[in-house]
């Protein structure tokens, strides 16, 4: 797995979930709660790319849902960040 490219996707989610205005409540803990995950998959991509491979991503998918006709933005990188981990066989 190429963690560069992974860590800078990961990133761009991180910085738009944080530029991220939510008007719902389970929106805003989706981004908090997806916002912790991308955090330890910085982490564990940088330390032990091997674990990525077993992070559980169905906040990542709901994120994707919830999202998908509100913010267009968010949710293109979420499909980026899934279609990268799909293409790796995660």
């Amino acid at each position: 797995m190429d963690t560069g490219n992974l860590n800078k996707l990961l990133e761009q989610l991180q910085d738009e979930i944080r530029n991220t205005k939510v008007v719902d409540e389970r929106g805003a803990e989706l981004l908090r709660t997806l916002d912790d995950d991308i955090h330890t998959l910085l982490e564990k991509s940088t330390e032990y790319p091997d674990l990525v491979a077993r992070t559980d991503f169905q906040r990542l998918e709901e994120a994707f849902y919830h999202f998908e006709a509100t913010h267009p933005k968010l949710t293109v990188l979420i499909s980026r960040l899934m279609e990268s981990l799909n293409n790796v066989g995660i």
